[in-house]
């Protein structure tokens, strides 16, 4: 039998994470799907298109494998509730040119209200600028974070809400939705440059970003060892598929801990909320990455958000408990 490589007996530590496997770790680890990324193409294609078609997804390509690894490893330790990893997109918003508009800074203030008041945590995707119109690739007007926003950012950081550094300015450098993207493109210096002056613009503000949440979910396979030197853990989603290939969720890759959502999990409060349940129903600890754009609850006034929260109680990790695992299995 081969040996286990890196990838995989560091994948396996964080998914059995507080327990350890012993000798389950290599007889099972197939199940943990710990791949080089990128997928070669045409895979990648391949699975882009599968997943377009509902052929490919979380539950059965994910779940239900890591669960398998988990029950060979642990027994019936590994029956719980999920550990659901609540991301997310984006502070401030993407429209949020104007601070007091639709999506400004008092709408944020109330959806990040409702999970403070159920004690749901959560890492936010926050950029130091914001653009004119970010769907304008030669919109090259931007703005600084403004007084309001600042003192947001440091309250949610006192009140326990973790950061993901969401690019400079969520511009996209592509006018083809299919192509959106403020990284893909990029050489590699410039691209560290531009998120190496992003971070700093935040560690001026000591407010630490130990994770990457790509612009529109979209970076070239080539940058990804550079984002990786940089943050603990890379997330992605549903549009990374067709760069980096559909990878099961979290696992190891080189220096960081990539984690992409996909859908159910990847959606309104309503999908989720329907996802977690049927997690929680077949008693599988998986942790489970939640992406939510909160923009997207404002229009039934955050009531799939209220019913999500409540679904949560219980199956919800801290970001700072996944950061503890992911240092724990480097």
């Amino acid at each position: 039998m081969p040996a286990v490589n890196a990838n995989e007996r560091r994948t396996a530590a964080l998914q059995l994470w507080p327990h350890e496997g012993g000798e389950e770790i290599a007889r099972e680890r197939r199940e943990l799907g710990a791949k080089r990324l990128p997928t070669p193409q045409p895979l990648r294609f391949l699975e882009a298109l599968a997943q377009k078609r509902g052929r490919l997804g979380w539950e059965r390509h994910v779940a239900e494998p890591l669960d398998r690894f988990r029950r060979a490893a642990l027994g019936e330790r590994a029956a719980g509730p999920p550990r659901a990893l609540v991301r997310v997109d984006e502070f401030p918003h993407a429209r949020a040119y104007d601070p007091d508009g639709e999506f400004g800074t008092e709408a944020f203030r109330r959806f990040h209200a409702i999970l403070a008041e159920a004690g749901i945590p959560y890492l936010l995707a926050i950029t130091p600028h914001v653009s004119r119109d970010y769907l304008d690739p030669g919109a090259t007007e931007r703005r600084d974070l403004d007084p309001g926003e600042i003192a947001t950012l440091r309250r949610l950081r006192e009140e326990g809400v973790a950061f993901g550094l969401h690019g400079a300015d969520h511009r996209t450098r592509h006018a083809s939705p299919r192509h959106h993207s403020e990284l893909c493109g990029l050489g590699l210096e410039e691209a560290a440059a531009r998120i190496d002056g992003a971070r700093a613009a935040f560690d001026r503000l000591d407010l630490p970003t130990p994770a990457f949440v790509p612009p529109f979910n979209r970076f070239d396979a080539v940058q990804y060892p550079l984002l990786a030197e940089r943050f603990e853990v890379v997330c992605g989603g549903p549009e990374s598929v067709r760069l980096l290939g559909f990878h099961r969720t979290p696992v190891w890759q080189g220096e960081a801990v990539y984690l992409p959502s996909y859908a159910p999990l990847y959606g309104t409060a309503a999908e989720a909320t329907a996802g977690i349940e049927r997690l929680a129903g077949r008693e599988q600890a998986l942790w489970a990455p939640i992406t939510l754009h909160w923009g997207w609850e404002l229009k039934d006034d955050f009531a799939a958000l209220r019913r999500l929260c409540a679904a949560l109680q219980g199956r919800v990790a801290a970001w700072d408990d996944f950061l503890a695992a992911v240092a724990a299995s480097r």
